[in-house]
């Protein structure tokens, strides 16, 4: 769970549109929509954004499956980990979220930003609580995917256990990854493994197919949800997915995840990979000053995956 920038707040209505331009402080944008699905925003620093497809030979991913992704910037894997290499990830994520969850419920209000008590946990880094999680990042599945669809050189950008209670049942806003801090190049990789099976009833996700090849849109801020682009699309897919399996997708994928809806609780661990030398970058996207740039390589969290096919 990262912050966003607040010059994505401004969000300009046009209502109906196909497509028309308009200014952000300095900044020409571009606003796209039609007369059944919202107008969507081109972020300040997104310029001259061009989608690269996947890399062949693919190694992990069938033609199709490359394809669908390029295409709709999602794509679903079933039955990837099983039960016995799932399990030391699922006791390394749950000691991690006890500690996230005792934190959160020893505030006033027991929420730290869209975190909340007996709501929703985001347990950040867990490749920095135990080895068993720091070694599955650097499964070959992973390995392998970031070579079809980002390149042989990734770098573990960002990983986080995110827990759906069914206390407060409650969605996630429509975002983008990359909408929370600005990456270059913005085209990096989620994986979001199910720790448990994850339902339509119980907050799988969800994703808006071919809005991933604008790049990373303007968001603004909604309370309690977060960062939000729209409030709904009409061309949203649920993507259900059973425990072991992963929700392949662009950190360009417009997505949420809906409310828990059951009595128990959705688990997910969520892994991001970045090419090798990707930056994040830090500024006022509506003012004329250039950002300044950070780079995504510190040792302990964000190492190379291991490619043991070069």
């Amino acid at each position: 769970m990262r912050s966003a920038s607040r010059a994505a707040v401004t969000m300009i209505r046009l209502l109906p549109a196909r497509s028309a331009t308009a200014t952000l402080g300095l900044t020409t944008v571009l606003l796209i929509g039609t007369e059944t699905s919202p107008p969507v925003e081109l972020h300040p620093w997104n310029r001259g954004f061009t989608w690269r497809g996947h890399h062949e030979p693919l190694r992990r991913l069938t033609s199709e499956q490359a394809d669908q992704f390029d295409r709709d910037g999602y794509v679903v894997l079933h039955d990837v980990f099983t039960d016995d290499e799932l399990a030391p990830v699922i006791e390394a994520c749950d000691t991690l979220e006890a500690t996230t969850d005792e934190f959160l419920a020893s505030r006033d209000d027991g929420r730290f930003s869209i975190a909340e008590h007996g709501a929703i946990t985001f347990s950040l880094f867990p490749v920095l609580a135990d080895e068993a999680a720091r070694q599955f990042s650097m499964h070959p599945v992973f390995v392998d995917l970031c070579h079809d669809l980002i390149g042989p050189d990734a770098r573990l950008y960002h990983d986080q256990a995110v827990y759906k209670k069914p206390e407060k049942p409650r969605r996630f806003p429509w975002h983008q990854d990359n909408g929370y801090t600005f990456v270059e190049p913005q085209q990096y990789l989620t994986c979001w493994v199910a720790l448990t099976d994850a339902t339509i009833d119980n907050g799988c996700p969800q994703v808006v197919p071919g809005l991933h090849r604008l790049g990373t849109l303007a968001h603004h801020y909604t309370d309690p949800l977060g960062w939000e682009i729209f409030e709904d699309h009409p061309d949203a897919v649920a993507v259900p997915v059973g425990k072991g399996g992963i929700v392949v997708f662009s950190s360009l994928s417009p997505h949420l995840t809906g409310p828990n809806t059951t009595d128990a609780v959705r688990k997910a661990y969520i892994l991001q990979y970045a090419p090798d030398g990707a930056e994040t970058l830090h500024g006022d996207p509506a003012s004329d000053a250039p950002p300044t740039r950070a780079t995504t390589d510190d040792p302990a969290r964000q190492f190379l995956v291991h490619d043991e096919h070069r």
